[in-house]
């Protein structure tokens, strides 16, 4: 397993992939109704919202989220003689003007570091009726990735609570994209909730356009499992709810993309969840006889082109999106994977696990998946990556861009930064997201971009 570590004489990380654990705020902001409250110092919030929400695809947020995100602004007053009544202010008025249904306050370095007891404060509001909880979400401990499951914890300890009762046959809770992080999170959602239910599953939709809000928030205790499709955001999360609430899981760790891994995904999830078939057969079948309908049409082009096309590629990105789009390109598209980068720093218990998905990417296929946090390391090994004489493609960031330059290759956006590229609804997973991946893949070689 390829690793790079970061200089031991400086721990400054070049072009990051990934905001801080603060930015586990906008968990709150992808809740229907949800309303974020900063507890850091000036700056954090537009930092995360332009990493997460602008300079990714142009999604934009939500009226909660963007500027309008409520912040301490801890300054050095502050710092010396402590902020708690600043921030008591702050809670009284956001509660005063947003008609949320869920409050979290999301607690910045400066805000952990002078010890206020941001607890005990928002305890005093929560026992006077209001949804507010707190998230420890120091940028020292990590990653946004880190700060969603942080967040996501506190949710279900403070406002979801206790259960005892029983568990709801075919209903599941998902965890999968973290909101506003991978860049098309909201089409991804809509593609595999689509998928979901129709081979006869319920869904508590936690996040963006389809969800409830927070009466889905709390069904999570009477769901028959916890669905987990990610390489491991999300692993901790269940983990917790099946000690809490005796609730299992199931973990995929990789995000189907094209017939055979969606098929093979529905299959294996009706196994689990032990219901009949007959439905997600029916929609198998359906499903699968439009993708190749279209993907018969699109081998008309591939046979005409296939000369000035891309052989080789490469993935520089988040755990599971290079994990996912690595194997859909290697084993359905039949591209070969030369270089394959994951950015996000995943915990090293889950490395193993999915280095070994990326040897065992098809028949015959496999790569060493590289860890590198650093984006320059990263741009560094990606000019390394021999493409041979053929066009390379990269899939990647705006970080990637003057490496692609220098090599002539095709970059497709896929992971923040994503400066040059707009993101409304756009989906590349499921049956229909693979096909739109095809299209935009192969639009960049005809039209040069």
């Amino acid at each position: 397993m390829a690793e790079t570590k970061i200089n031991k004489k400086s721990s400054t990380i070049v072009h990051p992939h990934y905001a801080c654990a603060v930015g586990g705020a906008y968990t709150a902001v992808a809740i229907k109704n949800g309303v974020p409250i900063a507890n850091c110092g000036p700056g954090c919030m537009y930092k995360q919202y332009f990493f997460m929400g602008f300079e990714n695809g142009f999604q934009g947020s939500t009226s909660t989220g963007g500027g309008n995100v409520a912040s301490v602004n801890v300054g050095e007053n502050d710092i010396v003689f402590g902020g708690e009544k600043k921030l008591d202010d702050l809670i009284k008025s956001v509660l005063a003007i947003y008609n949320g249904e869920l409050f979290v306050v999301a607690i910045g370095c400066t805000g952990e570091l002078i010890g206020d007891d941001v607890g005990a404060i928002v305890k005093k509001y929560r026992e006077a009726g209001y949804p507010i909880v707190h998230a420890d979400t120091a940028g020292f401990k990590g990653s946004n990735l880190i700060g969603h499951e942080i967040v996501v914890e506190a949710i279900i300890d403070q406002f979801v609570g206790d259960y005892k009762g029983e568990k709801k046959k075919g209903l599941i809770n998902l965890w999968f994209e973290t909101p506003f992080f991978n860049t098309n999170w909201r089409g991804d959602y809509l593609e595999i909730v689509r998928i979901l239910k129709n081979v006869g599953f319920e869904v508590n939709v936690l996040f963006g356009p389809q969800s409830g809000g927070t009466k889905e928030w709390k069904e999570i205790p009477k769901a028959q499992f916890n669905l987990v499709i990610s390489p491991w955001v999300g692993v901790n999360i269940a983990k917790h709810l099946e000690k809490k609430y005796d609730q299992p899981y199931l973990h995929i760790p990789v995000i189907p993309i094209g017939e055979e891994a969606t098929t093979a995904f529905i299959r294996q999830l009706i196994e689990y969840a032990g219901i009949d078939a007959k439905k997600s057969e029916a929609f198998i079948a359906e499903e699968a006889e439009l993708y190749y309908y279209f993907l018969d049409s699109f081998s008309h082009f591939f046979a005409e082109y296939w000369y000035g096309l891309p052989s080789r590629f490469a993935v520089v990105g988040d755990s599971a999106y290079a994990l996912a789009y690595t194997k859909f390109l290697s084993d359905q598209i039949g591209l070969i994977p030369v270089k394959q980068i994951i950015t996000d720093n995943p915990p090293e218990q889950f490395r193993e696990k999915i280095s070994k998905e990326f040897r065992n990417l098809s028949e015959g296929v496999s790569v060493e998946v590289e860890y590198i946090e650093d984006g320059y390391l990263a741009e560094r090994s990606l000019s390394e990556a021999d493409f041979g004489s053929g066009v390379p493609l990269i899939l990647g960031s705006t970080w990637e861009s003057d490496v692609a330059r220098e090599k002539n290759a095709l970059l497709i956006e896929i992971d923040p930064p994503s400066s040059e590229t707009v993101v409304l609804n756009r989906c590349h997973i499921g049956y229909r997201g693979a096909l739109q991946l095809i299209e935009r893949i192969y639009t960049s070689t005809v039209g040069g971009k």
